[in-house]
């Protein structure tokens, strides 16, 4: 929370220990809040997010330790630092104590002197970690936004070698992630597709034909159809995907989830479920979830698009032969998915029109 001043939450059973510890503190120059209980604790708590706690141990009810392990059951309260105060100073009070994640542990009756030390130095050590969290929140983010940058210049690298593929990548990240969403509604394969894995499908979508950079222009843009070895150069796009992406990995010094699955999605979105695709001729479940998905998602855009060598086809035209493709080009599963949301893809294309 944005205060001014930092807020010191005090628990205690006696409400006059609580305004001696105020007393002691307000040259702190902080703002109070306390509770007689750890049940009301918990409550006021979480709903006043302080940047301390004063917990007493010895409560009738629920005991400071209790309380403690509560607040730590809570995401929202769970990192809050505690300071126990107690008048027992028995060795397994105290390793209790820091088991649950307190910072400190002052016996009763104390100096005024020693609290407002110790707290003055919690407090300080809260505000230092809390800046620093915010900074490499700030920095992911910032990181995040800077590759999320390049994969969308990456991606339209690959589309501007061909004008009339316009805003091809942005239906076919838009259709993985419907599908991708799909099939966790329906129970399929959730331990894979995990709300974090689906982002980094959702990012890497827009490299799946990154490859192409590496084809000439002769065969790209050809009007009509490829001759035999133009098709088998035309393939080879899979793998220099593969080897583009795989540069950046030993770039970055390291794998990283999110090349993985980029990976993944351009060396294999043109293998076919019965084993007859490219680049490696895999079948069934030996393609990667991310291509297989890809694959619908890719070819699905295709049938519908104008190209250099073809007319766009109506929707209901693509449905025919990606219904024929069931069992064969893609996987079975997958397509009784795409057919649950058909007509959202059909929207999605003509509000994402070339």
């Amino acid at each position: 929370m944005n205060r001014k001043k930092p807020l010191i939450f005090i628990v205690d059973d006696v409400p006059e220990n609580i305004q001696i510890a105020m007393s002691h503190l307000k040259e702190l120059n902080c703002d109070f809040a306390y509770a007689t209980s750890g049940e009301q604790a918990l409550e006021r708590i979480a709903a006043t997010q302080p940047e301390l706690i004063l917990m007493d141990v010895m409560m009738p009810g629920m005991s400071g330790f209790k309380t403690v392990e509560m607040l730590n059951q809570n995401t929202a309260t769970r990192s809050i630092p505690v300071i126990f105060l107690t008048a027992r100073a028995e060795s397994e009070d105290v390793v209790q104590g820091f088991n649950l994640g307190g910072v400190d542990y002052i016996t009763k009756p104390f100096k005024g002197v020693e609290l407002r030390s110790r707290v003055r130095n919690h407090l300080e050590l809260h505000a230092y970690r809390s800046n620093l969290e915010r900074l490499v929140e700030e920095r992911t983010q910032e990181a995040e936004l800077l590759k999320d940058v390049i994969i969308e210049a990456m991606g339209e690298l690959a589309e501007y070698r061909d004008p009339e593929t316009g805003s091809h990548i942005h239906r076919t990240r838009a259709y993985v992630q419907l599908l991708a969403d799909t099939l966790v509604n329906r129970g399929h394969f959730c331990d894979q597709l995990t709300p974090e894995y689906n982002v980094l499908l959702w990012k890497s979508a827009p490299l799946h034909d990154i490859g192409k950079v590496a084809i000439r222009d002769s065969i790209l843009l050809k009007p009509g159809k490829l001759t035999p070895e133009e098709f088998e150069e035309m393939k080879m796009h899979t793998l220099f995907g593969e080897e583009v992406i795989a540069n950046l990995e030993q770039m970055a010094g390291q794998p990283t989830s999110f090349l993985s699955c980029a990976k993944e999605i351009a060396g294999s979105h043109h293998e076919k479920y019965d084993g007859s695709g490219y680049p490696r001729g895999l079948a069934g479940e030996a393609i990667p979830l991310a291509g297989r998905i890809m694959a619908i998602a890719d070819v699905y855009d295709a049938l519908i698009s104008k190209r250099v060598y073809k007319n766009s086809m109506t929707h209901d035209e693509a449905m025919r032969i990606m219904i024929e493709g069931k069992g064969t080009h893609f996987d079975p599963i997958l397509i009784e998915a795409f057919l649950q949301v058909e007509p959202h893809f059909s929207r999605i294309a003509a509000n994402n029109v070339d």
